[in-house]
């Protein structure tokens, strides 16, 4: 059941959303060469503590992994691009890293993500982040009162495949609220027209990603969390949580 946010409510998952944006840009402030990805945990945690607001990844266990999330955030470095656990790896010059956090707010979540390059930059990771966030602006601008869930997946994909850029349909978007994952589903591709008509009230949060190289397999390390691109190729991923009001989408973890 998709069920339909107040006003009020929408008002108070943008506070939890702006608890999110504080913690996403400390760890990119902090995010240097030679820093490690537990490191960046703590300041992630230690902006959440501050907030009152509680972590919606420590402790969370879905069915595909085989122990709880030891994090705040997931921490995916290069060709990791989804739910990499921090660790004592520690940053080099050039690497691409991937950070998403979501926390909970007075029992309202909120879900962000960024990437970005740290140290020395490649004009292919560049180009790459850029087509992520491209695609990520196209899914908000698609998210209307009387469009469909197909035409933000739709919106997506597009900019994906004229990128040259691999995706997976397996892991992508969802509805959000009192708990991290509600319906809908939103995948990253699709058909414009057709699912779920949005209406004001929804919540959702929309999260493109993408690999460099043009394969859509991917492989879990095996502490049973971190995602791979199965043919090694760098990723990247982008997410806001957004809330579709009478007057278009309006973004809660605005940075």
């Amino acid at each position: 059941m998709v069920e339909l946010k107040t006003p009020a409510e929408i008002e108070q998952m943008r506070a939890a959303g702006q608890v999110v944006a504080a913690a996403l840009t400390a760890v990119k402030k902090h995010a240097t060469v030679g820093s490690s990805l537990r490191e960046l945990d703590e300041v992630a945690r230690e902006v959440l503590r501050s907030a009152g607001a509680v972590s919606l990844f420590e402790g969370y266990q879905p069915g595909f992994a085989n122990s709880p999330f030891s994090g705040v955030i997931c921490t995916s470095v290069n060709d990791a691009v989804l739910h990499g656990l921090p660790s004592d790896l520690r940053l080099a010059d050039g690497d691409l890293l991937n950070v998403d956090c979501g926390a909970s707010l007075d029992g309202w979540c909120a879900d962000s993500a960024t990437s970005f390059i740290v140290g020395t930059p490649r004009t292919e990771d560049l180009d790459l982040i850029e087509a992520t966030e491209q695609a990520l602006a196209a899914g908000i601008a698609a998210a209307v009162p009387g469009n469909r869930l197909g035409d933000i997946g739709a919106a997506i994909g597009a900019v994906g495949r004229r990128a040259g850029l691999g995706t997976n349909l397996d892991f992508g978007g969802h509805g959000i609220g009192r708990r991290m994952h509600e319906e809908p589903h939103i995948p990253n591709g699709g058909h414009p027209g057709r699912g779920l008509k949005l209406r004001p009230g929804h919540v959702i949060a929309i999260e493109p990603w993408f690999w460099q190289g043009p394969g859509s397999v991917y492989v879990i390390d095996p502490d049973g969390w971190t995602l791979r691109s199965a043919d090694q190729t760098r990723g990247a991923h982008a997410e806001h949580t957004v809330a579709i009001t009478p007057t278009g989408p309006e973004i809660l973890t605005a940075r």
